[in-house]
């Protein structure tokens, strides 16, 4: 049995329990895992609610600043090292490390490195990547999308391993309401205010759902708020409940992103409705929706109105089979495990 350490930020709780994509995936890796046999563990924040074997003394970034309000620069670092210090005190328990972190790690790992993974699950195309990448040249890399893997060195990359969803989290819903949703972080990189116009344009609601970005508050205030009507109706953070609500009743997930994404995990949430998405050929969008089949990609505001006049050609089941064949955790946790194997072998 390969025993294997799962190391997740410590920013939400493992799972989350609004935003946190990245420790979404986390937890569903970690129980596809041991549905095929792997011994995980763990390293989370102490207020994650899981059944899966968990280290972590500490409460999560999040549960902090609910607690203390904004708390200072330094205790993000903190955190991480002292999650670090309970993984090196125990590194000769796992087989592989996978860390979902950055940076720090690395040097932690030192000869363990090679029987090491990190996924990041963000941009690598800025410099503070760049330069970790090229102090550690040895350290294997998953990329999750063959976009994001386009800016990894090669004597880094492991592989590619598109993210995956637990099968019955999202159920198919055939009977749609009026509506198109957008979810997501209100913020420029997301674009919930282009979102808004695009629906306005096409004679269609719109509800948005997603939490305000901490970093960049104003652009909620200034750029979406402003935009907001009986028409246009913002629901505030929404748990799995209501974003399965949200996405199921919608005609289309928009997603007019304005940033390389790395891959767009409510892309896949909508398809495991069968909700079709109108995606911005930025980043991984073109390796995710499939033009035509479980939605379309565009270029343009123009384009996404037009679009949304042809979304009622798609067969909604068929986008569900589409996710059930290519989206699901049981494939992810395949394709990590075979990475794992391929360290060890190495």
């Amino acid at each position: 049995m390969i025993r294997v350490a799962q190391v997740a930020p410590n920013i939400f709780p493992v799972p989350p329990e609004h935003h946190g994509g990245t420790e979404r995936v986390i937890h569903d890796l970690s129980t596809a895992l041991v549905n095929l046999g792997v011994e995980v563990t763990l390293f989370a924040p102490s207020d994650s609610a899981t059944d899966l074997p968990r280290i972590g003394d500490h409460p999560s970034l999040a549960a902090l600043e609910r607690r203390h309000g904004r708390v200072a620069p330094g205790v993000p670092a903190a955190l991480d090292a002292v999650q670090l210090e309970a993984l090196r005190l125990r590194l000769d328990q796992f087989d592989i490390v996978h860390c979902h972190g950055e940076f720090a790690h690395a040097a932690l790992l030192g000869a363990r490195r090679r029987h090491s993974l990190t996924t990041v699950h963000w941009r690598v195309d800025e410099l503070d990547r760049a330069l970790f990448f090229a102090g550690f040249p040895d350290l294997p890399v998953a990329a999750i999308s063959a976009s994001q893997a386009a800016g990894i060195p090669a004597s880094n990359r492991a592989g590619i391993v598109h993210h995956g969803l637990a099968r019955d989290r999202y159920a198919l819903a055939t009977q749609p309401g009026a509506h198109v949703a957008f979810v997501g972080r209100m913020t420029d990189q997301k674009r919930p205010d282009t979102a808004i116009r695009v629906a306005r344009a096409a004679g269609l609601p719109i509800r948005l759902g997603g939490t305000i970005d901490v970093g960049n508050p104003d652009y909620f205030e200034d750029r979406v708020r402003p935009l907001l009507g009986e028409d246009a109706i913002y629901l505030g953070p929404v748990d799995d409940a209501r974003k399965a609500e949200l996405l199921g009743s919608a005609q289309a997930l928009l997603f007019p992103i304005d940033w390389p994404e790395p891959f767009g995990l409510v892309m896949i949430e909508a398809m495991a409705c069968g909700t079709p998405v109108v995606a911005w050929n930025r980043g991984s969008v073109p390796e995710i929706v499939e033009e035509g089949v479980t939605g379309f990609v565009v270029a343009s505001e123009s384009e996404a109105v037009a679009a949304l006049g042809r979304i009622g050609q798609l067969d909604r089941a068929r986008i569900r089979a589409r996710f059930e064949a290519r989206f699901t955790a049981e494939r992810m946790a395949a394709d990590y495990l075979a990475l794992y194997r391929r360290l060890l072998a190495a």
